[in-house]
């Protein structure tokens, strides 16, 4: 059995829809990530599985139950299921030892535990208005965990962190997964965080479900437009650009579609063996770590990502798009 199922979730906010019939599972220990651009419905979303939000119409069972909204229950909220949001408060002017022990429900060394994956420990005695912001936010997420849920729920917890703190919490979050089996579904609009961590991508749009798969599924064949842009750079060619890469990878370009390429996909080099795509260098940036290359392909503009420079502006380089395969929208 699953331990998260939504089904045909549907919510009417001020006569707009903020969610469309989305439906989908989520196993235990599974890492679900839910991406979308600003006022696509993703923390909506997470607020009708938490249960504080009272869908129009569909369900949700967690671990074989319903969960009830705010119209059905006195206090919203559904046991098991922890959510932490963007505007978290904490008690002010207590010690974060007084904050925590006041929460705490769990036995033995369990606490203990927990404070050692949320790297809190150092913590203990300070006051919670002599934390930052980042500080804040483990404290928090630890007197949620305190109630011991099997589903937690994070809704854009690396928004306006430093990249110190940042990493700290994707830290705390792989170990929540690995180390306390706590099933995690994260929101957030920054790529990196997403890819890189989940098993399961739900793209929204406009409170639509538009694309579900894994991240290299999502990020290699989007269904359209708009989920490639979520997810980093990328081109789409027509006319006799894409014919001819197309053509030279053997491939033949449908009618009326366009070619996706990302940058890094796109390979250039200056031996032009013959039938090869020649195009013509404008420009090359140094970004540390790589370089973007950007040229003029039969009148087409085009950026590849390389580890060195494959020639100054100015000079021919062959262009190549060895894969891991074409994809069309």
């Amino acid at each position: 059995m699953s331990l998260l199922t939504v089904s045909d979730i549907r919510l009417e906010e001020k006569g707009n829809l903020a969610l469309q019939d989305i439906s989908f599972l989520q196993q235990r220990f599974q890492k679900l990530a839910v991406a979308g651009e600003t006022g696509s419905g993703k923390s909506t979303l997470l607020q009708t599985i938490a249960g504080l939000v009272q869908p129009s119409a569909g369900t949700v069972m967690f671990e074989g139950s319903r969960v009830r909204g705010p119209a059905e229950k006195l206090i919203p909220g559904q046991a098991g299921i922890a959510y932490l949001s963007q505007q978290f408060e904490l008690p002010q002017f207590l010690r974060v030892e007084q904050v925590l022990r006041y929460a705490n429900k769990l036995r033995g060394n369990a606490a203990a535990d927990l404070y050692e994956v949320c790297r809190i420990n150092h913590l203990m005695h300070r006051r919670t208005d002599h934390l930052s912001g980042g500080e804040r936010q483990r404290i928090a997420l630890a007197r949620l965990l305190l109630a011991a849920p099997r589903l937690l729920l994070l809704d854009e917890p690396y928004s306006n962190l430093d990249r110190v703190h940042k990493q700290i919490l994707k830290d705390v979050v792989r170990d929540l997964g690995e180390q306390l089996s706590i099933t995690c579904t994260l929101v957030s609009h920054d790529p990196l965080d997403t890819l890189s961590w989940a098993d399961e991508l739900l793209v929204l749009q406009a409170g639509q479900l538009v694309q579900q798969g894994t991240p290299v599924q999502v990020y290699q064949q989007p269904t359209n437009e708009y989920t490639a842009a979520l997810f980093g750079d990328y081109h789409l060619l027509t006319g006799p650009a894409a014919g001819a890469l197309t053509k030279a990878a053997g491939r033949r370009l449908p009618k009326e579609k366009r070619l996706l390429l990302r940058p890094e996909q796109v390979q250039l080099t200056t031996a032009a063996p013959e039938g090869a795509v020649v195009a013509t260098v404008q420009a090359v940036q140094f970004f540390g770590s790589y370089y973007e290359t950007e040229v003029e392909l039969l009148g087409s503009r085009l950026t590849a990502k390389t580890s060195m420079p494959p020639a100054a502006p100015g000079h021919a380089v062959a262009v190549s798009y060895p894969g891991p395969q074409m994809w069309f929208l």
